[in-house]
């Protein structure tokens, strides 16, 4: 066990290494070194290098570790090893607030905020990931409402009162984009693919108290997350509310899952992959699980970031098209696995 985690830490730190080798413009090793432990030789190279290449690591370890916690989460809580933090219409969420800062945000009403000082592009790049985070949080309200009806009390219904708020606000937003200008309507949809093409250096600063606080109430809930799993019944002979937990446990998952798809778009299946591959090689308790998914989710974020820069020459492919493209067949390798 203890070589699994000695695995896995390494390959946290050598993915993360590895990908600040990686970028449009050219730095040589030796540059990149002397960067890290002493000083930059030129002032382009500390810009390329601190306000590019290192916070867009920082960010992608951050997403892929938010998304996987999460993941992990929401499969404790349902019991279901299939369950995805975009099923509980976070993505379409923020995809609707999204559109609607698009539509109604223009020059003129920049000029009436209170930050118009900025620039119009630059107060739209506040705008924008503020709307999603709202239009995040009223989704996962949504969802909690139907799961404190009558209707919401078993985990099935939970899944399915997701999955029909994903769908209704997926509407909204589509007629939205479809009345916006075809420029800002184009802009959304690039949005919601995922990328990390934009990040900036605050972005690792406004994700990092999020995630860890999450984090930390994750390991503390990890015994009742654990008494959970065996039932609701089981956990209330244990001395667990299973309901004001799961309430908890959502909320936690909606800010995380919430925040990340604000500032970088819908990046999915990182929350269905991770927790499923780390219940498999280190166990199922939910502190095991939730650590695991830490140094598993940051790595394979990292990873998936450096193959969206070189696949194609010239280009770079959003990160939501590869992780749901790997994310999709690995979905139905683990259908026919539990067919089996």
């Amino acid at each position: 066990m203890h070589i699994k985690w000695a695995l896995l830490i390494a390959l946290a730190i050598l993915t993360s290494v590895t990908s600040l080798f990686f970028g449009a413009a050219e730095l040589s090793a030796s540059s990149i070194t002397q960067c890290l432990f002493q000083q930059c030789e030129t002032a382009t190279e500390e810009l390329i290098f601190w306000q590019i290449r290192a916070p867009r690591v920082a960010v992608g370890f951050l997403v892929g570790v938010g998304l996987a916690i999460a993941g992990a989460t929401l499969q404790n809580v349902t019991r279901n090893s299939l369950t995805d933090p975009y099923l509980f219409g976070v993505v379409a969420g923020a995809g609707l607030g999204a559109s609607i800062a698009t539509l109604l945000f223009n020059d003129a009403t920049a000029q009436k905020l209170p930050f118009n000082i900025l620039t119009s592009e630059a107060a739209f790049s506040v705008a924008l990931p503020a709307a999603a985070f709202l239009g995040a949080l009223f989704a996962v309200a949504l969802v909690q409402v139907l799961v404190a009806s009558a209707l919401g009390r078993r985990t099935e219904h939970l899944l399915l009162a997701g999955v029909a708020v994903s769908f209704m606000l997926g509407a909204v937003s589509h007629f939205i984009l479809f009345l916006a200008e075809p420029f800002a309507a184009n802009k959304v949809v690039f949005w919601l693919m995922g990328s990390l093409a934009r990040v900036e250096a605050w972005y690792a600063w406004v994700m990092l108290p999020i995630i860890a606080v999450s984090l930390v109430l994750l390991l503390l809930y990890g015994r009742q997350l654990d008494a959970l799993l065996l039932g609701d019944e089981s956990a209330r002979s244990l001395g667990v509310n299973a309901q004001r937990l799961r309430m908890i446990l959502l909320a936690i998952c909606a800010a995380l899952t919430a925040c990340i798809v604000s500032y970088c778009g819908g990046i999915g299946f990182v929350g269905l992959m991770i927790p499923h591959i780390v219940r498999n090689w280190l166990g199922v308790t939910s502190r095991t699980l939730i650590l695991g998914c830490v140094l598993l989710g940051g790595s394979f974020m990292v990873i998936v970031d450096i193959l969206a820069r070189v696949a194609l020459t010239g280009q770079e492919i959003p990160i939501g098209i590869i992780t749901s493209a790997i994310g999709s067949l690995f979905f139905f390798l683990a259908i026919r696995q539990r067919g089996t």
